[in-house]
């Protein structure tokens, strides 16, 4: 959920264009940086601006388009999509390799110092403008979409599902306050009731109650939504969560684990990385080595986050990464104008991972 790298330059007038991360050493490469640290903010600040820009001088806002009524979001097939994402299953749920996220239209942009970014975020993603990214997904085979429990998400979901026809399957984190476990089994019947394919622990509190040593916590919540008849995982930024669920034996049938290398413009230099994670310098995964051998030895599926590193990490580059590395499905917020393209290298990424050393477990 942060404005993205992309490609540079082409060679000359034919050259080819070639995925990278600055600096660049591609030969010829005009926007090669070698020897250079390269400052995050300037790249992502004239990256966004760049895109959004244009949207903006034309008067698009929450309201709109330069003035006029918006025009009514575009509904998603009733059908299969037109170009089905491979699937896999988790419990009796399928779903596809390539999950949307939700920061970008719940508006917990990951920006590092750049404080305006989470503001325009808000002003592009209006309401219509979130129900033709749903109607997009679909239409490019991805067929879920993973969230904390936002009820205005929730209610753009709803109206996206019982309006217009929508497909996609709510996989759902539930607000979860450990001293008051019995309000978190009403939320998870309530979901539930609300048509949720799936629910998870999230990662903020997760992470807390693992630290904390937690056990009976993490079980309880994990078997009130079993007992929902839904599939139960967990979410975390901290490897010590997969480590710990598994030593104890705490019954989470996913997780959700953060994964991106650290390779890209304004990764953290060893000695800043303390934490399991960091806004700044921006990481999300600490050791993604370390991560990858953890759960290859981990037979249950495994839903990738912050793949991209929070948008610093090219999509071809994050992608196949995680999925050549064991990843059995990918979380990635998305704006529209962007669903076309991941999923098709979503597809790519997942054939390049044919084989791979940990088997696929969803």
């Amino acid at each position: 959920s942060y404005p993205r790298q992309t490609a540079c330059p082409p060679r000359g007038p034919d050259g080819p264009r070639h995925s990278h991360r600055l600096p660049c050493t591609s030969p010829g490469c005009p926007a090669s940086l070698v020897d250079q640290r390269v400052d995050v903010n300037d790249v992502i600040k004239g990256t966004l601006l760049a895109s959004a820009g244009g949207a903006l001088a034309a008067g698009l806002g929450p309201g709109g388009t330069g003035g006029q009524a918006a025009p009514p979001p575009a509904a998603a097939s009733p059908g299969e999509a037109v170009t089905p994402l491979p699937r896999g299953r988790i419990g009796s749920v399928e779903l596809s390799r390539l999950i949307l996220g939700c920061n970008l239209i719940t508006f917990f942009v990951h920006s590092r110092g750049l404080r305006f970014v989470n503001n325009l975020s808000r002003h592009y993603n209006s309401e219509d403008k979130i129900l033709e990214t749903f109607a997009a997904a679909e239409s490019q085979g991805v067929n879920a979409i993973m969230l904390h429990e936002d009820a205005t998400c929730l209610r753009i979901l709803k109206q996206h599902r019982d309006r217009n026809g929508g497909k996609l399957q709510w996989i759902v984190a539930p607000t979860l306050e450990p001293e008051n476990m019995d309000a978190f089994r009403e939320r998870v019947y309530a979901l539930a009731s609300d048509g949720v394919a799936a629910m998870y622990l999230h990662g903020n509190p997760a992470d807390r109650l693992c630290a904390d040593g937690k056990r009976d916590v993490i079980a309880r919540a994990l078997d009130d939504i079993k007992m929902a008849g839904l599939p139960a995982g967990v979410a975390c930024h901290d490897l010590n969560v997969v480590n710990f669920c598994e030593k104890n034996d705490l019954g989470a049938e996913y997780y959700v684990k953060t994964f991106h290398h650290l390779n890209y413009p304004g990764a953290p230099r060893p000695e800043e990385l303390k934490e399991a994670h960091s806004e700044v310098p921006g990481y999300w995964c600490k050791e993604p080595g370390e991560t990858a051998a953890v759960m290859a030895t981990v037979k249950k599926p495994w839903i990738a986050y912050k793949v991209m590193a929070a948008g610093a990490i090219p999509p071809r580059d994050a992608f196949t990464y995680a999925f050549s590395h064991g990843a059995d499905f990918i979380l990635a917020g998305m704006f529209d104008f962007e669903v076309k393209e991941d999923a098709a290298i979503a597809r790519e990424a997942v054939a390049a991972a044919a084989s791979r050393g940990r088997p696929w477990m969803g």
